[in-house]
């Protein structure tokens, strides 16, 4: 599966914020939704990919960890990955986070 990166649109921009709202037509908000569900759709599929592509490179390291004679799982390294994500995203981050190194363990 080959997935482009997707680029963030830029931000509207007005020098009068207020004229923005008044010139424009007000746009159909069954089109905001399903644009919006589409760009969601294409995220969704791109983190998809990126999970995917994590857990190929987490069986390498245990691959060649366990080679030469180490655990395969480092648990202070999950440790790391853990703060990281609660850091980021909060609390909701470390399930995340348990989530993902849930799904790249003990594919060796």
């Amino acid at each position: 599966m080959s997935i482009t990166p997707m680029t963030t649109r830029p931000a509207a921009t007005s020098a009068d914020p207020s004229s923005a709202s008044a010139s424009a037509p007000a746009a159909d908000p069954a089109a905001v939704i399903a644009d919006a569900r589409a760009r969601i759709d294409a995220l969704d599929d791109h983190i998809l990919g990126l999970v995917q592509e994590r857990m190929a490179v987490s069986a390498v390291v245990q691959q060649t960890r366990i080679a030469t004679g180490g655990r395969r799982v480092h648990l202070s390294r999950e440790m790391e990955v853990l703060s990281r994500y609660r850091d980021a995203l909060g609390r909701p981050g470390t399930s995340l986070a348990m989530t993902i190194l849930e799904l790249c363990r003990g594919r060796v």
